[in-house]
């Protein structure tokens, strides 16, 4: 039996809003590969007890940023995921993390120095973008290819039959009575992989289909699968854990909430049935002191309430759930 080895790779999807937009931070590697990537590294045991401490310390070393809130996403190994050349006797094993933080002026140049970007992570996935309405991309390009998959015959024994792909895509893409949940990003990107709508698909030599291969702009590896799992746990948690508030500055408005939420869950919200869901759910409370804004009166300030961590054991902002799609 062929002898293999399985290496332990850390990856870290590390979140922020900047401008009202949610933003990945990705890097770019010195070997001609112009696709982004997340920060990871491999873990050693021999200079760190833990995979979080070995992340956080490979993540200061690789951007110079420091990491604050961290949680473990899901361990990706299946085979062929991250083929590269010359790799026979090797399995990568990638373990990928979620991490909230709030940019300043100052650490953004330090990462720029590092060679690290904020990238908006809609640019990975512009179909989960639904803040101004039915994204253009699905009718024009994603659900024509699906339909001619869907159909599509293979010689390929483990290609699931035609009825087992419609119902896959009509449960991802919330099709005819089933409608659009924005959690299952992972879902609509792993159809779309199988499909062989998205690069790393060609890449991975999963796919012929090169000239199909252009929804959202391709990663190294499999980052953007770890980018689709990171957000849509994000976009749950926000529901049952006061999480967006790691994304926030220490005093805001409620408009600049809003707006955050809405970036992170893809979908735009009624203001005042925002305000009343925040105000019931008692995560907030105002400073006193407002912020003079251009062309109208000035807004008030609020910050977050902590003292709800003990008052209640699922303390979120239940935005609702499902949105139609049409």
């Amino acid at each position: 039996m062929r002898a293999v080895t399985v290496e332990i790779g850390l990856n870290a999807a590390i979140v922020a809003v900047v401008s009202r937009s949610p933003r990945i931070l990705a890097v770019n590697e010195a070997d001609g590969d112009a696709r982004d990537s997340l920060p990871f590294g491999p873990f050693d045991p021999a200079l760190h007890r833990t995979f979080e401490t070995s992340l956080r310390d490979r993540v200061e070393k690789r951007t110079a940023l420091k990491l604050g809130y961290i949680e473990q996403l899901y361990t990706f190994g299946d085979r062929g995921r991250q083929r590269l050349p010359g790799e026979e006797g090797k399995h990568m094993v990638s373990v990928g993390y979620l991490a909230l933080t709030r940019t300043d002026t100052e650490n953004t140049e330090r990462l720029a120095e590092a060679g690290a970007h904020w990238r908006d992570w809609y640019g990975y996935l512009p179909w989960e973008d639904w803040r101004q309405g039915r994204p253009a991309i699905l009718d024009q390009l994603i659900l024509p290819a699906l339909s001619r998959w869907e159909l599509a015959t293979s010689d390929d024994e483990r290609m699931a039959p035609s009825a087992q792909r419609r119902a896959r895509i009509r449960l991802a893409f919330g099709l005819d009575d089933f409608p659009w949940d924005e959690e299952r990003v992972l879902e609509r990107y792993e159809l779309l992989y199988e499909a062989g709508l998205v690069r790393e698909a060609v890449i991975d030599g999963r796919s012929r289909e090169q000239d199909n291969a252009a929804a959202g702009q391709a990663m190294r590896h499999d980052h953007r699968r770890i980018v689709a799992t990171a957000i849509a746990r994000l976009r749950g948690k926000i529901k049952y854990r006061p999480v967006i508030f790691e994304l926030m500055p220490p005093e805001f408005t409620l408009t600049d909430l809003q707006a955050t939420v809405e970036a992170i869950s893809g979908r735009h919200l009624h203001k005042q049935n925002f305000r009343r869901l925040v105000e019931g759910a008692e995560l907030v409370e105002p400073t006193g002191m407002t912020l003079a804004s251009t062309g109208g009166r000035p807004a008030a300030l609020f910050r977050f309430r902590r003292q709800i961590l003990d008052e209640r054991p699922a303390p979120g902002l239940k935005v609702g759930g499902r949105s139609s799609s049409a």
